[in-house]
């Protein structure tokens, strides 16, 4: 019989625990009765001890100055509960941040930007969603207009084709002409931005190419933008995985080609989050250019010229974090779009289009090549469009990018488009009276151009350009077609890439741990630390693949879907097995012998004491869980169903608030939306819902099991389409706090469809929730009744929330989805998405490879003590990030079996010394790679984020184990079993180190900030 097993346990952070099943039935005469006795005097003692803790804490005083007074280390308290329900003391100078952020100005607030906007969308004329553009002949008499011209080519890794089939077909024809084409004239310039295909290019050129392609990079012909592994997605993708492709695509140009890019380059993401802008910051860039804007955006920006800016977040006091960006103001990153306003103008001068070649002007007039006879009159008319561009920015340099998806394939393009436009580059700039100087140059060229035209440099006042505050969601190209679509498409995938994540962190962490550990001992020198080294760098890899904005999107072709997801699936196999062995060194020791059977080892991979529920499935109800110290585990047994069984009515919720056990009614329900009837219907990228969503309907009443237990009681409602859990955990400490929700979806019979799990509750949220961009922010979002549906569609990384003067709901979720509130005290979720046909952007077909998919959730209600203060910024309580956290990286559990003989094991090996500061995270400890080959070195990448809490909610028996520390950290006290060797600073990717760069050994970081650390642990 497989039955399946809960134990409520508490692990210390980043702790391995070793426990012992006895699971034969001549060790179980001792029935179950005897077991429940046992628990029932286990509970007695917890309770006892908890009321002691308690009275302990009431005697503490709420802001104590002394942390560490308090928080119990080691779990000095009982062995399995650790500091119960301690006062968790929050440094009252802590909660400042949250206060005062958001009071600082920015010029431009994407929030009141949304508010001014009538979101029209008149007939502009030539740039049909813009308006005309006039100008004075002389108005460049005093100071030339600079045109930098700059070729790229647009290579998605994986789309309408696999990543190695784009390589084979396109992408290694597109480098290898690069270098030939590139050294044949040094004016012409080249860049690329992404590490996945660059990398894979460079492991199968010659040593002769590889010098040629440092000379150009040397030359400034050649430039690698933005450096990272893809082109990421800024929606769906976790700040984790933005952080690790950056570090994997900088590490691996630092090592190959000693190059550190300057500039972000980011022409196709479906909208744009400042989460970006914020890591480029941190990364060392100065600069960044975006494309994808709603149109009535990119118009409002042209009319202010405001389309270039400084970018700052949200919550910055000062100015830190101001990074440059260029907007693109046109419709796309195509030549049409990127010489001027006139697409047909613009057409004739992308020379891939001339007669006789395989792409067209859908504008009916194609390009003449360049000669004598018409060169002026073409110089000319460029020349016009270059000007009527350059009236939308606010300095006489102009950017003109040159290139489209994977262009420069063929040798001859390369000659089309360079030869043809330096005769219109001599000709220009042989007509002094003209006033320009044309000439081809990188996006960094361009840059460095605008900063000295513009006197912006680090030093001086950023007084030329505006800053904005906000975020570019939700995008629309064109109408009223919103991208909100693929927020939730191909949800099976966008859970799959989270599960990735959490293996990935806690492998890091624990393959970083053991490799120190390994090299300690002779005896542990079996530890195969390349081979999992580069299983781990494979991981990176393909988890930074994903990221790019047609995979975690939904928006590729199925059989790319498959690729992605069989390389997604392969490293989390890979990485148990990472896991297992670098547990295995970890726990070994060398003394005593068990005679246990199995052993069940557990992995926290959090950085803070946990008290959590860990499910196992066991072969015999009759089971008994030892812990390390030989004292039997409070389990649960359950059933492991196979399907469904009694019958009931529909279920509604009441939720308490634990304070003061107010009843806030609250009710779940599902609905569904359909497409529109029109031509253009919804697909992949874009919801085009055919009005408000149906209230979802079932013939037979639903099947409902409940089931109760001492560790949880549950409510499992079975429909047609989606079988849904609510579960409440009865144990101390965080998972009691919130109430956790899952869906089994299952919509493969549907027809252009799309399932929406809706919560209402009496919350009074006037139109506004919150939602956050990357798992890294809050971004406070308001719901329209001018703007379509499917325009208040936002993307959800890890949660939602809304809220009123008294209490705060928010929905935490494992996956990425979009999210919205369309009425008041109303949070709903699309679950997933069926539909029939392509949306016409590219993609060609529909979306039909549902999978059955699971959703995770948590509710958590919080009784809040706040004013409604209409700032642009909010966070998320201590409360509330700690249970996104263990939702997001759950207890890992490995088995083992004795008569494979298990070698004897600690009982518990636990790094950290005690908790973290509460709101200090580690986000990865990374083994770097060694300088020669895929080998690791002594050396790791320590990244650590300081989040940036609210106060206003009750913090009392919230069963935090944790205290804060104004951001400061004692490196000595940060490790138990290992010394740290030596600390340094550097930026967020490991390309630059500060020039007074020494060990230090205290941490001190601002809430919000994102801090990396080379670290040497012995």
């Amino acid at each position: 019989m497989l039955a399946q097993f809960l134990i409520s346990l508490s692990l210390h952070k980043m702790e391995l625990h070793s426990f012992s099943l006895q699971g034969q039935l001549s060790i179980l005469q001792e029935k179950i009765d005897h077991l429940e006795r046992l628990l029932a005097e286990n509970n007695e003692i917890i309770s006892n001890i908890r009321d002691s803790v308690i009275n302990l804490s009431e005697s503490v005083k709420d802001g104590q100055k002394n942390p560490e007074a308090i928080n119990f280390s080691q779990g000095s308290v009982s062995e399995l509960f650790p500091s119960a329900s301690v006062l968790p003391a929050v440094d009252s100078e802590d909660c400042l941040f949250a206060s005062k952020s958001g009071s600082h100005g920015s010029d431009v607030q994407m929030l009141d930007v949304y508010d001014i906007l009538p979101f029209d969308n008149p007939d502009g004329g030539v740039w049909k969603q813009g308006f005309d553009i006039t100008y004075n002949e002389n108005e460049w008499n005093s100071e030339p207009l600079q045109v930098f011209v700059v070729p790229h080519s647009h290579n998605d890794p994986g789309w309408l084709k696999t990543f190695d089939d784009y390589f084979r077909d396109q992408t290694q024809h597109i480098l290898n002409n690069m270098v030939i084409k590139l050294q044949e004239d040094n004016r012409r310039k080249f860049m690329w931005s992404e590490i996945s295909y660059f990398s894979k290019w460079w492991d199968g050129i010659d040593s002769q190419k590889k010098d040629a392609v440092k000379r150009l990079i040397k030359d400034g012909q050649f430039e690698i933008v933005t450096g990272g592994w893809v082109m990421p997605d800024e929606a769906s993708s976790h700040y984790f995985a933005l952080i690790d492709q950056l570090i994997e695509g900088h590490q691996w140009l630092e090592k190959n080609l000693g190059v550190k890019p300057k500039s972000g380059w980011a022409i196709d993401p479906f909208g744009h989050s400042p989460t970006m802008a914020y890591l480029l910051k941190r990364a060392g860039f100065s600069n960044m250019l975006i494309q994808r804007v709603h149109y009535s955006i990119k118009k409002h920006f042209a009319t202010q010229k405001t389309l270039e800016f400084f970018w700052r977040q949200n919550w910055d006091l000062g100015s830190s974090t101001d990074i440059l960006c260029h907007m693109m103001p046109f419709y796309s990153y195509d030549v049409p779009h990127t010489c001027g306003p006139d697409p047909k103008i613009c057409c004739q001068f992308d020379f891939k289009r001339l007669p006789g070649g395989r792409v067209s002007c859908p504008w009916r007039v194609p390009p003449e090549a360049i000669h004598a006879g018409n060169v002026q009159h073409r110089a000319w008319m460029i020349l016009d469009q270059y000007r009527k561009k350059s009236k939308l920015f606010r300095t006489k340099v102009l950017l003109a990018p040159l290139g489209d998806d994977f262009r420069y394939a063929e040798s001859s393009e390369w000659d089309q488009q360079y030869q043809n436009y330096q005769k219109l580059f001599d000709y220009m700039n042989s007509r002094p009276e003209w006033h320009v100087k044309a000439q081809f140059g990188t996006l960094s060229d361009y840059f460095e151009a605008l900063r000295k035209e513009s006197n912006v440099n680090e030093k001086s006042s950023n007084s030329f350009f505006p800053v904005l505050s906000g975020d570019f969601f939700t995008y629309a190209d064109r109408d009223h077609h919103y991208w909100s679509g693929y927020f939730t498409s191909r949800p099976f995938y966008k859970r799959l890439d989270r599960v990735l994540e959490s293996y990935l962190r806690a492998a890091e962490i624990l393959y970083s741990m053991a490799l120190v550990q390994s090299s300690k001992s002779e005896k542990m020198s079996v530890f195969p630390s390349v081979d999992n080294y580069k299983l781990l760098t494979e991981a990176r890899r393909n988890l930074g693949l994903f990221q790019h904005h047609d995979a975690i999107t939904g928006t590729s072709k199925d059989w790319v879907v498959v690729d992605y997801g069989t390389r997604l699936f392969h490293s989390i196999m890979n990485l148990k097995k990472v896991l297992i062995d670098s547990a295995h060194i970890l726990i070994l020791k060398d003394k005593g012998a068990y005679n246990y059977d199995t052993y069940l080892l557990l992995y926290n991979p959090m950085d803070q004491e946990r008290l959590s529920v860990v499910s196992v499935n066991v072969n015999s109800p009759r089971v008994k869980l030892l812990s390390p110290l030989g004292k039997p585990v409070a389990v649960q047994i359950s059933a492991v169903w196979d399907g469904a069984t009694t019958v009931s009515h529909e279920a509604y919720q009441k939720i308490n608030t634990k304070e003061d056990g107010k009843n806030h009614q609250m009710k779940v329900e599902f609905a569904w939306y359909g497409t529109t009837s029109n031509r253009d219907k919804s697909g992949a990228y874009l919801f085009l819902p055919d009005g408000d969503a149906k209230p979802y309907i079932f013939t037979d009443p639903p099947t409902i099991r409940v089931a109760h237990g001492r560790i949880f009681s549950e409510v499992v409602c079975f429909f047609h389409h989606v079988t849904h859990t609510m579960r409440l955990y009865k144990v101390q400490g965080l998972e009691g706090q919130s109430l956790e929700v899952s869906n089994i979806v299952d919509i493969r019979g549907e027809y252009n469809r799309e399932l929406a799990m809706r919560i209402s509750s009496d919350i009074n949220s006037q139109n506004r929730f919150y939602t956050d961009l990357n798992g890294y922010q809050i971004q406070p979002r308001l719901t329209m009744s001018k703007l379509p549906l499917q325009a208040n569609i936002y993307p959800m990384t890890t949660m939602a929330y809304i809220q009123d003067v008294g209490v705060r709901l928010t929905l935490h979720s494992a996956q990425s989805l979009g999210v919205a509130s369309l009425k008041n005290g109303q949070l709903e979720v699309i679950l997933d998405r069926r539909l029939m046909q392509d949306d016409n952007r590219g993609l060609g077909q529909g979306v039909q490879d549902n999978k059955i998919t699971a959703n995770i959730f948590r509710f958590l209600l919080e009784r809040r003590h706040g004013t409604e203060v209409k700032a642009p910024v909010s966070f998320p309580s201590l409360l509330s990030h700690m249970t996104s956290s263990f939702l997001n990286h759950p207890v890992i559990p490995m088995s083992t079996y004795a008569d494979s003989g298990v070698p004897e094991m600690l009982n518990t090996f636990s790094p950290l010394v005690s908790s973290m500061p509460c709101d200090m995270h580690i986000v990865n400890l990374r083994t770097i790679q060694s300088k020669v080959n895929i080998e690791p070195s002594d050396e790791a990448t320590l990244i650590l984020h300081r989040k940036g809490f609210d106060c206003r909610f009750s913090n009392r028996d919230i069963g935090l184990l944790c205290s804060s520390t104004q951001g400061k950290i004692k490196v000595h006290k940060l490790f138990n079993k290992f010394r740290v060797e030596s600390l340094t600073p550097a930026s967020l990717s490991l390309m630059h180190s500060p020039p007074d760069t020494r060990n230090i050994s205290e941490i001190n970081m601002s809430s919000m900030e994102i801090n990396t650390f080379r670290i040497r642990l012995r």
